[in-house]
């Protein structure tokens, strides 16, 4: 199994990017994918993850209403929409699977995804 995120880079405050998360190896059709996200100096925090068999989605409070995460199965590809970008969302952003769940349904717990990607820079600044 491999996850390869895409998409990083530098953004102003108030502005937009957005990640992928290229998946391949699967044996199993359906698993959810979480992104997370680690800050110099801070804990790794689960912001968002969706389910690629119902499309379920959850976001963390401090993402909520600014990114969007969406998937496309022909693509195995999952993608973070985040708009209205602050100086605090700069950080090392990893796409995860949990290879080994139901499928159904996901989690931003980290302790349930098995597969990580390499991360991609996002740095939001003026």
């Amino acid at each position: 199994v491999q996850l390869v995120e895409s998409g990083g880079g530098l953004a102003q405050p108030g502005g937009s990017l957005r990640l992928s998360c290229a998946a391949s190896g699967f044996t199993r059709k359906y698993y959810a994918i979480g992104w997370f996200r680690q800050a110099p100096g801070k804990e790794r925090e689960g912001i968002s993850c969706i389910s690629t068999s119902d499309g379920l989605t959850v976001y963390a409070d401090s993402v909520k209403g600014r990114f969007t995460i969406s998937r496309d199965n022909a693509k195995n590809t999952v993608y973070l929409e985040m708009n209205s970008l602050k100086l605090e969302d700069t950080a090392v952003y990893y796409c995860a699977a949990d290879s080994l769940g139901s499928g159904y349904g996901c989690s931003t717990g980290d302790y349930v995804y098995d597969y990580w990607g390499q991360g991609t820079q996002v740095t939001v600044s003026s």
